[in-house]
């Protein structure tokens, strides 16, 4: 049937009553879908790059808070703050600082967030690695070698005078409370982690310290400089044990050396701002160089005026002089020593066994340090 006037629609045997105008703005429509598809998924990929480009790509930090110990040990901190080392490399970043007086409290700042980098013993950078399945911490540098020793009541004599004495080391887990631990367990005594056992082990604040022994109430104490020499030179200790004489140099190739005090970073501050990282061992490596050069009277002047705004007094001469003597100033973490260092925090029961793979990155110190390669003894990257 057909139809001649107008506004009417010829309609052949076979076809719908709504034949190719429906069909024709069906194949728009899916025209239309497939582009805006297309197009969706350009601007889709677009995005993604954009958003990935943004999570990867780092960006120097506004703020660094760096932590760090009034120690002698912590030399390479203070003299960096003091003379503008570690403010001028970081340049537009600005460095907030904090002190700490022993590596635990700073470990659990730097884990929450309160700090970004610190100067600490190896023993607490280990624990937190190993408690964090590795994603805690990184060590980047080294900073002091030796400074530690066990400094006693003149009438002990030997390791057998020693069950039943009370002896102080800076906090439990600390790099010199697991060192006390190790070498007491070394001479046949047992110790706990609550302070019972053969041997006493009070954790104590190192001023602290030094009062108690003045006023007989502590046997001794493991501790580092200036400490050490305080006790000895302030109070009439004597050294039962120099730390030195425990390391043949095995892993590390360096007898008499073992790590006090090392730099480490937050694992994801570094993956953030790994620029600001690297910035910061600039300045690092221009503060241990100074040490290892600067002439004696300088470099005491400048450690007693830093030591007197961070820890409030300045030593006496004769204690830093001997302190200094007890300490190099090294960029090595000594990487070599860690294995043992670890068994000694098992041993001490401060801390698990456990994989270290991974603790170390030392590719930016070895890119800033200008001197032969620093090995991170294949626990991490060099």
């Amino acid at each position: 049937m057909t139809s001649s006037k107008p506004g009417m629609t010829r309609i052949v045997a076979g076809e719908s009553a709504v034949p190719k105008r429906k069909r024709a703005i069906e194949a728009a429509l899916a025209i239309g879908l497939v582009l805006l598809i297309a197009v969706g998924a350009v601007v889709a990929s677009t995005v993604s790059r954009n958003t990935e480009a943004q999570a990867v790509a780092p960006t120097p930090a506004a703020e660094l808070k760096l932590g760090y110990f009034g120690n002698v040990t912590h030399a390479p901190a203070l003299v960096g703050i003091k003379e503008g080392f570690l403010a001028d490399s970081l340049g537009s970043t600005t460095l907030n600082t904090e002190t700490f007086n022993a590596g635990p409290a700073a470990i659990e700042a730097l884990n929450a967030g309160a700090i970004d980098a610190a100067y600490i013993g190896p023993n607490p950078a280990i624990n937190s690695f190993v408690k964090s399945q590795g994603e805690s911490v990184r060590v980047i540098a080294g900073a002091a070698a030796g400074g530690a020793q066990l400094v006693v009541k003149p009438e002990i004599t030997s390791a057998t005078d020693l069950k039943g004495a009370t002896i102080a080391s800076p906090q439990l887990g600390g790099t010199q409370d697991v060192a006390l631990r190790a070498w007491l367990t070394s001479q046949g005594y047992k110790t706990n982690v609550d302070g019972s056992g053969d041997v006493a082990i009070n954790p104590t604040d190192n001023a602290q310290t030094l009062k108690l022994f003045q006023d007989g109430k502590l046997d001794g104490a493991w501790l580092p400089e200036p400490w050490a020499s305080r006790l000895v030179l302030q109070a009439g200790a004597k050294v039962l044990v120099d730390e030195k004489d425990l390391w043949d140099g095995t892993g590390t190739g360096k007898p008499g050396e073992f790590p006090t005090t090392i730099l480490i970073v937050n694992q994801k501050f570094a993956a953030e701002h790994p620029d600001t990282v690297k910035a910061l061992l600039a300045g690092h490596a221009k503060s241990v160089a100074w040490l290892n050069e600067a002439p004696a009277d300088q470099k005491a002047a400048v450690i007693n005026s830093a030591l007197e705004e961070s820890a409030g007094a300045a030593l006496a001469d004769d204690v830093l002089a001997r302190s200094l003597a007890n300490i190099t100033f090294t960029l090595d973490p000594l990487a070599g020593a860690y294995p043992r260092l670890l068994q000694d925090g098992v041993d001490a029961g401060t801390t698990r066994q456990a994989e270290i793979s991974g603790l170390f990155d030392l590719q930016a110190l070895n890119e800033v340090a200008g001197t032969s390669k620093i090995s991170a003894a294949g626990l991490g990257q060099d």
